[in-house]
């Protein structure tokens, strides 16, 4: 099908973040079609016009574009191989986009083993996504794409329809913008977080000191987003917490890769390792809060 043309598009993945974009891309006058371990998942998607198919497989057959919003490279694998895997039911060119956060060598070394066991037909395009379930809900998410000109542009208007999409460079590049983008939300949260112990401690009412800082240097939009979570204490589940382990990982392996010194990355790491083995991990990142007070009780 040619570029100029709206191409057909899939969704496998549909929860927290997969489920809303799916929608932006239904909204967006895109023919959709979904599947789902559980089709009850997919049934607001199918009510609101998008084809549901029983496996990848059979969504294969009806898709130019297919976005797999799942967690890892796991299972995306999970997902393409299989007798009922997307794979199996190519019958022409496709676009696998991974949405997923993964390693960028994992994705770079997928997108080479497709090409060659596919002679072609299936090529890969990595675009992480930033912006939580907010950035989905809203249609607003920042989606960093890495890939060749022609398979980009063959995906680019699914992307375009959840939110600011930019193609970042080859095969890859879109994880190496979530790892930094990671290193910047490690950061900023555990600051917070830290931030908000000391100032409660010392008898300060933190929701309002977290107002005031958001109009100066310390503004942020995780600030923003987070700050009712610090000043309430509410860590229900959003991002978890613990795919930080992961996605710290990728991001001092391709910080190793080209010799960079990562000091405050690797102390990130143990923070997001600390808070996953004290049973936190499937909250909300801001639990950061929680396990700083668990640590330092007065």
């Amino acid at each position: 099908r040619p570029v100029s043309t709206a191409p057909r598009a899939g969704v496998v993945g549909l929860g927290v973040m997969g489920a809303p974009m799916a929608r932006h891309v239904l909204e967006a006058g895109l023919p959709l079609h979904v599947t789902a371990r559980r089709p009850a998942s997919a049934a607001p998607l199918v009510d609101a016009g998008a084809a549901w198919h029983a496996t990848p497989r059979e969504l294969a057959a009806h898709v130019d574009v297919v976005v797999l919003m799942v967690p890892d490279l796991p299972d995306v694998l999970a997902v393409l191989d299989g007798p009922d895997g997307l794979l199996a039911g190519v019958r022409g060119p496709l676009v696998v986009v991974v949405g997923s956060t993964a390693s960028p060598t994992g994705v770079r070394e997928l997108g080479a083993t497709l090409r060659e066991r596919t002679d072609g037909l299936v090529s890969l395009v990595d675009a992480p996504v930033s912006g939580g379930q907010e950035g989905a809900e809203a249609g607003t998410l920042s989606v960093m794409v890495g890939g060749a000109p022609h398979d980009v542009a063959r995906a680019m208007p699914v992307l375009a329809a959840t939110g600011t999409a930019v193609h970042l460079g080859p095969l890859g590049a879109g994880q190496v913008a979530k790892a930094c983008n990671q290193m910047i939300v490690a950061a900023t949260v555990t600051a917070l977080a830290e931030a908000a112990v000391v100032a409660e401690r010392a008898g300060l009412d933190v929701g309002a000191m977290l107002d005031l800082l958001g109009g100066g240097y310390a503004a942020s939009r995780l600030l923003e987003v987070k700050k009712h979570r610090f000043a309430t204490h509410d860590h229900s589940p959003s991002g978890p917490a613990k795919f930080m382990v992961k996605d710290l990982g990728f991001a001092l392996d391709e910080a190793q890769r080209s010799g960079t010194a990562t000091a405050q990355t690797e102390l990130l790491l143990e923070v997001f390792r600390g808070v996953t083995d004290a049973g936190l991990g499937d909250l909300d990142t801001s639990v950061v809060q929680a396990w700083v007070e668990s640590r330092t009780r007065l």
